[in-house]
């Protein structure tokens, strides 16, 4: 709105400074400036709230330390996840941008239904809360909005170098960038560590014929429904100490900012030679104030947690994480980005899996790890959460750093 309302003085009465709303980087600045002050300062208000209206986490005894020092603490902290990054955002941002109403709808959808999962659990004394196959529904709804926009909407668009007919190189200017790169509806996607690194769903179905290529829907959307739910869950996985999945999905948040920006930058995505996707740049403001909620939010969850994001906001922050992905064509970089978030999934896919195997041909079910989630397992081998929760950190920034690297190695 703030965008609106200081281009039109700029336009109109030549206000000074009205013109610095022009860049994409300064509005980011103020969205990260602004989401870190509403999540500190009435984060706080709305623990107050929490508290007073007794929606206390409920524990369950797993045996851990210090496990039952965390009951009653408040949960449904996600809100001011939410909050802290949806006002910003309608400050800030180009609203009539596809990629962050995409974003917007992302955040509200998740958020009903990791809100409706933590009222089921704490107003209706239902610890289940509500019914994995309602998530999965609510999840694959999102992915069908989310894969036939990417799909259908005329500005979702990549813009692709022409080759130099003179000397047959690839030369990009500002100045010639429209010339250099003709916009295309396409679904390309980015492949990490291959030279040719650019892959079109298309060939999932015109392998048969290139009349089919209209069909190609049919094979990307179950893609894109697929890696929605295995983010969000892997995201609601890794949920289970203070501070873990904050502070991981931070640092996956600022990479995917960088990504962002970069690919929506004729200039710098030509320089490191990676797919130039317009609009997204857009973006960045979404990211950022998403990066300071999580930021401000980790001021009150970190050891001792204070507040726990609960489902409200634990669904939310991986679906988000999933589109953005998906939005700037890097999806396949996931499991790598995402490297925590996947290894909290499979260790819990393994534990159950070779649970249920051997107890089938032995009659006894084995363990691979002390516990799943990973985190659990670690402490149950005595490591405190404070230090397991650094560690996992360290380990996101150098997946973060493999990510951002695969730029360049081909």
């Amino acid at each position: 709105m703030l965008y609106y309302l200081f281009n039109y003085l700029e336009r109109e009465y030549q206000f000074p400074g009205a013109s610095l709303f022009e860049f994409i980087t300064f509005r980011a600045s103020l969205a990260v400036i602004l989401s870190l002050f509403i999540a500190t300062v009435y984060g706080k208000k709305i623990i107050s709230y929490l508290q007073r209206k007794q929606v206390g986490e409920t524990v369950r005894d797993l045996g851990l330390q210090g496990q039952s020092e965390k009951a009653g603490t408040p949960t449904m902290g996600g809100i001011i996840i939410i909050l802290a990054t949806i006002i910003p955002v309608l400050l800030f941002a180009k609203l009539e941008n596809i990629y962050v109403i995409l974003l917007l709808v992302t955040t509200v959808w998740m958020g009903i239904i990791g809100f409706i999962d933590d009222y089921i659990k704490k107003f209706r004394k239902n610890k289940e809360g509500l019914a994995g196959r309602y998530k999965v529904v609510g999840q694959v709804g999102l992915g069908i909005i989310v894969g036939a926009t990417m799909f259908l909407h005329p500005d979702i668009t990549v813009k692709r170098e022409k080759v130099n007919p003179v000397n047959g190189t690839e030369l990009v200017t500002k100045n010639s960038a429209r010339e250099f790169y003709p916009a295309e509806k396409t679904l390309l996607t980015t492949i990490p560590f291959v030279k040719e690194n650019e892959f079109n769903y298309e060939k999932l179905v015109t392998w048969i014929g290139e009349d089919y290529k209209s069909y190609a829907w049919l094979v990307f959307i179950p893609i894109v429904i697929f890696i929605i739910t295995a983010v969000s869950n892997g995201a609601n996985l890794t949920d289970g100490i203070d501070g873990l999945a904050a502070g991981t999905s931070a640092i996956i948040a600022i990479t995917l900012a960088i990504f962002a920006w970069v690919s929506g930058n004729v200039v710098f995505s030509d320089y490191l030679n990676i797919m130039y996707i317009p609009n997204t740049g857009e973006m960045t403001i979404f990211i950022m104030a998403f990066v300071g909620a999580l930021i401000g939010f980790l001021w009150y969850n970190t050891y001792p947690a204070q507040v726990f994001m609960g489902d409200t906001g634990s669904l939310t922050i991986g679906g988000i994480i999933a589109v953005i992905a998906i939005a700037i064509r890097k999806e396949w970089l996931i499991p790598i980005l995402c490297g925590i978030f996947l290894m909290e999934n499979l260790s819990v896919v393994l534990q159950v899996g070779w649970f249920k195997y051997t107890k089938k041909k032995f009659g006894e079910g084995r363990r691979i790890f002390r516990m799943s989630p990973l985190h659990h397992h670690y402490q149950i081998k005595g490591f405190h959460e404070s230090k397991i929760v650094t560690r996992f950190w360290i380990v996101g920034i150098f997946l973060a750093i493999i990510t951002i690297v695969t730029l360049k190695i081909r």
